[in-house]
């Protein structure tokens, strides 16, 4: 800390822009600095702040880490639906899911597909894959240069690897792809990054290997660590097809009797919505890669209430619902190639989401290792498929619209 002054002449300093926002806990510790800017703030706003706070959350701890320019908090309802009747290999129980929303008849209706799911004998769940992209791009003064550099790179994938893995004591390169356009190259690098969702040392990893190739292939000059190949927070077909993050499919039979008896529905009814809405419209309207009625709904929902980097719903929610019609009931399938989720790192470390974590029995790393992290993809696609079979029936049977007459509008 710089010398000290008194809070009365630190907030006028702040009001008066002498001091800026960001430099308020040169004079004093974390804790107060918020204290003290949210003051500013409601001066220089002319407002009274109530609601907005701490509690919980003792700054020291995340300064630096999480949030900048810190004033409060903001609260979000948060629900629980379940429990869901998993089924994988690590988890073979019933869980309950916090969902944090402020949309009415969310957790209601999803609660709904948890129950059907239940009674018709639970979902299963498999990861397909489990890696994080960064996708660095170089420029070359010709195609010559590039061409050549294409012929190096298979030569010098151990030194790449090594460079890459000398950052992180988790994290594995597990491969790479070049992409080329013009004189330009983007090389997608893939990692294993255990129990955390990874981007930050995919990033710091990727440095480390782009230097490597910039001091050992004369002519390679890195443009940027990421050259939006990766592809984060942007929906992108590359992410569909090779996956980022987690790859997960979680599906289940429902019962005829079951559809019947809590739905008022059928199965036949359902798939032709779900083909005609789904995939019909879905293509239609353009859509790159949502198929789906609402992933977008439960995956914001659950990376709000679990310290997820939000911005990634954009890839995240991304994904297919698939319906067939069986002897003994409706066949009923979501595939998310590209969730992005972790348990240790980031807004995982904040109190309130490593309780909500704690619901679900993944806080922090798992045994084996990168085991709690993949638990969290497959609670989250079985949940993502609670709430599809839900919203597909409620449609079917017209229900949609008395749901939220009833929970989702203020009166």
């Amino acid at each position: 800390m710089e010398n000290k002054i008194s809070e009365d002449e630190l907030l006028k300093k702040i009001i008066s822009n002498e001091i800026p926002l960001y430099q308020i806990e040169k004079y004093v510790d974390p804790n107060k600095a918020v204290e003290i800017r949210r003051k500013a703030i409601a001066t220089i706003t002319n407002n009274q702040f109530t609601n907005i706070n701490i509690s919980s959350i003792d700054y020291s701890q995340i300064y630096n880490k999480n949030a900048e320019n810190v004033i409060g908090i903001i609260t979000i309802p948060m629900g629980i639906v379940g429990p869901i009747k998993i089924k994988s290999k690590y988890i073979n129980n019933d869980i309950f899911v916090p969902l944090a929303t402020t949309e009415g008849a969310l957790i209601a209706g999803v609660n709904r597909g948890a129950k059907a799911i239940n009674l018709s004998g639970g979902a299963k769940v498999v990861t397909i894959n489990d890696e994080m992209s960064r996708a660095p791009v170089f420029t070359f003064d010709s195609i010559e240069d590039v061409d050549r550099f294409l012929k190096w790179l298979p030569e010098h994938e151990k030194g790449i690897k090594e460079a890459a893995e000398s950052t992180t004591a988790h994290g594995k390169l597990e491969g790479f792809k070049a992409t080329v356009s013009g004189n330009n190259v983007f090389l997608r690098f893939r990692y294993y990054t255990g129990d955390a969702m990874g981007m930050n040392m995919a990033t710091v990893a990727s440095e480390a290997a782009s230097n490597y190739i910039e001091e050992n292939f004369e002519g390679a000059k890195l443009i940027a660590v990421s050259g939006n190949m990766c592809a984060d927070k942007k929906p992108a077909n590359i992410n569909s097809l090779e996956g980022r993050g987690k790859t997960i499919v979680a599906e289940a039979l429902i019962k005829d009797e079951v559809l019947e008896k809590m739905f008022k529905a059928n199965k036949k009814n359902i798939h032709n919505l779900n083909y005609i809405k789904n995939w019909i419209g879905s293509a239609r309207a353009g859509s790159m890669t949502h198929f789906n009625a609402h992933f977008a709904n439960i995956v914001t929902a659950i990376f709000l209430a679990t310290g997820q980097d939000v911005a990634q719903v954009v890839e995240s929610s991304g994904g297919y619902t698939i319906t067939q019609e069986r002897e003994n009931g409706l066949y009923i399938s979501v595939t998310l190639p590209s969730l992005e989720v972790g348990t240790v790192g980031g807004g995982t470390t904040l109190p309130t989401q490593k309780e909500a974590l704690s619901i679900m029995g993944v806080v922090g790393a798992g045994q084996p290792e990168g085991s709690n992290s993949v638990k969290l993809g497959e609670i989250i696609a079985s949940t993502v498929l609670a709430g599809e079979l839900n919203l597909l029936a409620a449609l079917a049977g017209r229900e949609l619209g008395k749901a939220h007459q009833k929970l989702g509008r203020n009166k």
